[in-house]
């Protein structure tokens, strides 16, 4: 019987659907792939002290993407169209897990997603880290490929 060992979280890639541009595939942090059923709650007609809570939708919370500061990027220039401008253009992405010798193990498809905020971290002098830039996606929906 083989043993199993769950893959590392650290060996990943992202890949905006349509830029081709290499060096927006190199983040250092994706959070916010995650799913969860709403709910409604409805008061028990006549019986106060029951609460009927029944299921409405799925809820995805925002995808958050994080990585060093690039002076230029299509990924950039995309966020700026759709904050500043107002030019929202829907991208889908693809979260790849990879296993050690670069393949694919899991993909994320992420549907529909459009950029809500977009920030630098701080700068500080007495500190000795990169400059990193962060962006939160709002989206549709993900699907999950299992390779």
């Amino acid at each position: 019987m083989a043993s199993y060992y769950p893959p590392v979280g650290f060996h990943f890639s992202v890949a905006f659907v349509g830029m081709s541009d290499h060096a927006d595939t190199r983040f250092t942090e994706v959070g916010g792939l995650s799913v969860e059923m709403g709910s409604e709650e409805v008061p028990e007609g006549g019986e106060n002290r029951f609460v009927q809570k029944y299921p409405t939708r799925a809820k995805y919370p925002e995808l958050v993407l994080k990585r060093g500061l690039l002076k230029s990027s299509a990924v950039w220039n995309w966020i700026r169209d759709c904050i500043v401008d107002y030019k929202i253009e829907l991208r889908n992405v693809d979260i790849i897990l990879l296993n050690e010798a670069h393949q694919p193990l899991m993909t994320w498809h992420v549907i529909g997603a459009w950029p809500t905020k977009w920030a630098v971290g701080d700068l500080n002098a007495s500190n000795n880290t990169y400059a990193v830039e962060s962006m939160q996606l709002a989206y549709q929906y993900f699907t999950v490929d299992k390779n």
